[in-house]
C-alpha cells in the first residue's frame, strides 16, 4: 500500500502526513526515497521534513563516512516527538490508551462503566487522561481521539439498542471531550478507528484494498480503498450489522427484524448459552454468506477479521469458513486468503483512535480536502444531532 502526495497547494497538510507516515513505516529514510514512494519533489518533502525536524516530530541522522563524500542523512521517527489519548467507550465501559508518535501503547487502562451516561463517561474519560498524560511530565500531547459506536445522526438507529450507547443522543461530543481533557478532540465511528489503527500499524499495511469486519458488542465493516476507510454520504458506510438477511428473524432495535448482528457479534455470542465452538458451528452459515456479500459487494484483497472479540473467537470463525460461497474473491491467482484475523485486537481501536488526533492535529481535516466533503461532515455533526 502506497499514499501519494499532491502537488496541489491545498494539498500541503495532507502531504505533511502522508511524508510523516512515510517515515514511520520506512524510516530510516532518505528524502529522495521518500520522494519517490509519496510522489512528491525532493524539494517539497525536505521544505516538509525540515517543518517536522523543527517541531521535533522526526530526527536526521547521518551514518559515519565509509569512503569518499558524505552519506545522505536518514530520517526516522522521533517517538517521543509526541503522544495521543485513544478512547474507546462501549456499552461495557470505557478504554484508554496514550501512544507515541509511532503507534506505541506507553499505558492502557479501563473502567468499568455498563451503559454510563455522558456524564460520567467524561468524568471517567478525564480522570483516565489525566493519570495517562502524567506518565510523560512534560511530553507534548498532541490531542485526543473517541471511538464509539455508529451509526451517528439517523433518528431511528443512532444510540438505540444493546449495542449502542443509549441516552447519548444529542450530546456534543467534541466539545464536551475537548472541555473535559482540555486537548483538541476528534472521534469516530468505532469500527473505522479499528481498521484504521490496523492499516497504520497491523496487517492493512501490507494491503491497498481490504475489508475490516468489525466484531464489537454488534457488528460493523469498513472498505479500505487506497489506503482511506470509505465513510458514505453521511459517515456511516459500514452498518454491515444491520443488513437483514434473515427474513421474519429475531426483532433488532433498529426496526427491522433478521438483521445480521442479532446472529453475528459479541451481543449474540452473549446470548449463546453454549461453547464458542458451538455458536460457530451453529453461525456458520450466516457468516460464511455475510462474508460473499462483502466480496461480492468490494472486491477486496481480503478480509480482516478483527475488533474486540478475542482472537481464538476470530481464528475459529475464520477457520469455519474453509467452504466459503462463490464469489469475486475466488480466484486462482490469489495472492493471500480471503480472511485473516488482524493483529490489533483492542489496542487496534484505541491506537486508529489515538491516531485521529495525530493527524487531524498535524494535517487537518486529513482526507477531507475539499469544500463539498467538509460542508458534508459539517451537515453530519451539527444538523442531524450531534454537534461539532
Amino acid at each position: 500500500m502506497a499514499l501519494r502526495g499532491t502537488n496541489q497547494e491545498f494539498g500541503r497538510p495532507y502531504n505533511r502526513r502522508i511524508v510523516l507516515e512515510s517515515i514511520r513505516l520506512h524510516g530510516p529514510v532518505a528524502r529522495g526515497d521518500i520522494a519517490r514512494r509519496v510522489g512528491l519533489t525532493v524539494q517539497t518533502v525536505s521544505t516538509i521534513v525540515r517543518e517536522l525536524e523543527e517541531h521535533g516530530y522526526v530526527l536526521s541522522v547521518r551514518e559515519e563516512p565509509r569512503g569518499r563524500g558524505l552519506p545522505p542523512a536518514t530520517l526516522r521517527i522521533n517517538p517521543e516527538g509526541g503522544y495521543a489519548v485513544g478512547i474507546h467507550i462501549t456499552p461495557l465501559g470505557i478504554d484508554a490508551a496514550l501512544t507515541n508518535l509511532s503507534g506505541d501503547v506507553i499505558e492502557s487502562a479501563h473502567r468499568e462503566a455498563p451503559n454510563a451516561t455522558p456524564d460520567l463517561a467524561f468524568d471517567l474519560i478525564g480522570a483516565m487522561v489525566n493519570d495517562l498524560t502524567g506518565l510523560r511530565p512534560g511530553g507534548r500531547v498532541l490531542g485526543i481521539g473517541m471511538a464509539l459506536p455508529g451509526p451517528f445522526g439517523v433518528e431511528s438507529m443512532s444510540f438505540v439498542g444493546p449495542t449502542t450507547m443509549a441516552g447519548w443522543k444529542d450530546v456534543s461530543l467534541r466539545e464536551r471531550l475537548a472541555a473535559s481533557t482540555g486537548l483538541p478532540a476528534f472521534f469516530e465511528t468505532d469500527m473505522a478507528a479499528a481498521a484504521m489503527g490496523e492499516r497504520l500499524y497491523g496487517l492493512g499495511t501490507g494491503y491497498s484494498e481490504y475489508y475490516y469486519l468489525y466484531f464489537g458488542v454488534g457488528l460493523g465493516g469498513v472498505m479500505v480503498h487506497e489506503g482511506s476507510a470509505l465513510r458514505g454520504a453521511w459517515g456511516n458506510a459500514g452498518e454491515i450489522g444491520h443488513i437483514p438477511v434473515v427474513p421474519g428473524g429475531e426483532f433488532c432495535p433498529c426496526g427491522n427484524r433478521g438483521c445480521l448482528e442479532r446472529y453475528l457479534s459479541l451481543e449474540a455470542r452473549g446470548r449463546w448459552t453454549g461453547g464458542d465452538a458451538d455458536w460457530v458451528a451453529e453461525i456458520g452459515p450466516v457468516f460464511r454468506n455475510a462474508i460473499a456479500v462483502v466480496e461480492n459487494l468490494f472486491d477486496p484483497e481480503t478480509v480482516i477479521l478483527g475488533g474486540l472479540a478475542s482472537t481464538d473467537l476470530l481464528e475459529r470463525l475464520a477457520g469455519s469458513a474453509t467452504q466459503l460461497p462463490n464469489s469475486v474473491s475466488a480466484r486462482r491467482d490469489r495472492t493471500s486468503p480471503r480472511i485473516i484475523v488482524g493483529r490489533g485486537g483492542q489496542h487496534a481501536v484505541l491506537r486508529g483512535a489515538a491516531a485521529l488526533a495525530v493527524s487531524g492535529v498535524l494535517s487537518p481535516r486529513f482526507g477531507q480536502m475539499f469544500a463539498a466533503e467538509r460542508e458534508r461532515d459539517r451537515d453530519l455533526l451539527q444538523g442531524k444531532g450531534m454537534a461539532a
